[in-house]
């Protein structure tokens, strides 16, 4: 028997079936690496059911009250990522910013290039989400997404949109970039829902 301070969970325990766990943190994606010569090419849109939709500069985004998560990542390829640590805006935040409506149910992340990924609302707004510039304590590289990447870490990673560009919020769910090339609508990697036959 165990007494005092619970156990933290062993390594096994954070893992979801057939993942192994690496100490690298591979680049995955669809397309070119975006390379910003400055910020002042980027900006964020933040609309669709809103009361006030938002078109932010990353200034904008460094003046919002600023957010401090770990947790673990999971990619649909078989790997995860232990003890990450982000930095950035809760999306909470943003949606509050934006006065999201009643009706919205879902939301289209909108990254470079027209990639695309859907989440529901409850997903975009759980208390762990977040859009982060900032990774283990360093900005993100250009190859994870810099200036601004979502992190849904009880999603599959590529949820996760790097390069964001766009927050639209919708009634109907409408897939992905890789929803539609056979991915898994929601993505959770404890149910192993990594392709659409899942």
């Amino acid at each position: 028997m165990y007494f005092g301070k619970p156990k933290p969970p062993k390594d096994t325990e954070r893992v979801p079936p057939n993942q192994h766990v690496t100490k690298t943190f591979p680049v995955l994606h669809a397309g070119s690496v975006p390379y910003y010569k400055d910020l002042t090419e980027w900006n964020l849109q933040v609309y669709g059911l809103v009361n006030r939709p938002l078109l932010l500069n990353f200034e904008d985004i460094m003046k919002f009250p600023q957010t401090k998560a770990g947790n673990d990542i999971h990619c649909v390829t078989g790997w995860s990522k232990l003890d990450n640590s982000w930095e950035g805006v809760s999306t909470k935040t943003i949606a509050e910013a934006a006065e999201v409506k009643p009706e919205a149910r879902f939301v289209i992340l909108h990254a470079e290039e027209g990639w695309t990924a859907n989440l529901s609302i409850d997903d975009f707004l759980k208390e762990t989400s977040l859009l982060a510039h900032s990774h283990d304590g360093e900005p993100l590289t250009p190859e994870h997404g810099y200036p601004l990447r979502a992190v849904f870490p009880h999603r599959y990673f590529w949820k996760s949109a790097k390069w964001l560009r766009g927050i639209q919020f919708t009634k109907q769910n409408h897939p992905g970039f890789w929803e539609k090339n056979g991915y898994h609508m929601e993505g959770d990697p404890w149910k192993e829902e990594r392709f659409s036959w899942d």
